[in-house]
């Protein structure tokens, strides 16, 4: 039987006696412009892979939550504010994939709506350690720092599985948006044309969406109704 007090035990352990490693954040941040899918970078101002391009990032504070701290670091290092959709994707710990010392990254993924689309997808500005800012498209990528090729792909599997069962897709529009639209952000992700009819079938009849009283006219077709998603956030789809 154990007898020992707490503060005894407390006092009697050392926290030298294990290795340290350190623990960062990375945030991939993801928007659809241009029809094409796009992810925010910033090229590094400092050693190591300085001038390269990475994904927004950096160390944990340790009275830091790892969810303030992946959101503190998009901001700091791109000006972009909190971003509404923020979820965790993965933890990357290969031994040597950072040269200052042992690190452990904890990656998230963030969504954010297209230009027009508000605050969170106005043009980034570089800050903190970080030379510059800007959106690339997924698909013509610069070679990337550290392992955040290996992140960013992981990123794009786990957001286009999501797409199949969920209504994440809210997230990279704004409150309201034609059908069209809606299509088009599940095309831009999913790198591949659908189906109009049986697209809007399915959308429809998910019960997810609902109509507003307004509608958009674009060029010169008719106008086209607008929609929005019935709650503002990911619903599983049966």
């Amino acid at each position: 039987m154990n007898t020992k007090s707490e503060p005894e035990t407390a006092a009697a352990y050392d926290p030298g006696a294990f290795d340290r490693p350190s623990v960062t954040v990375d945030v991939v941040a993801l928007t659809a412009r241009d029809d094409r899918l796009h992810v925010l970078l910033v090229r590094r101002g400092v050693w190591p892979f300085e001038g390269q391009w990475a994904l927004p990032g950096g160390f944990v504070k340790m009275d830091e939550d790892l969810y303030a701290a992946a959101q503190r670091e998009l901001c700091e290092e791109t000006g972009v504010p909190a971003a509404t959709y923020l979820e965790q994707l993965y933890t990357f710990g290969a031994p040597g994939r950072d040269p200052r010392t042992r690190v452990i990254s904890v990656a998230y993924y963030a969504l954010l709506p297209g230009p027009g689309g508000g605050p969170a997808c106005a043009e980034p500005e570089a800050g903190s350690d970080a030379a510059e800012a800007r959106w690339w498209p997924v698909d013509a990528l610069p070679p990337l720092a550290f392992d955040h090729g290996e992140i960013v792909a992981t990123a794009l599997s786990r957001l286009r599985a999501k797409l199949g069962y969920t209504s994440v897709a809210y997230a990279l529009l704004p409150e309201e948006f034609t059908l069209s639209e809606l299509q088009r952000v599940y095309e831009v992700i999913l790198a591949r044309p659908l189906d109009k009819r049986n697209f809007r079938k399915k959308m429809l009849a998910a019960d997810i969406l609902e109509p507003t009283p307004r509608q958009r006219r674009v060029g010169a077709h008719r106008p086209a109704q607008l929609y929005r998603f019935t709650r503002r956030e990911a619903v599983l789809l049966d």
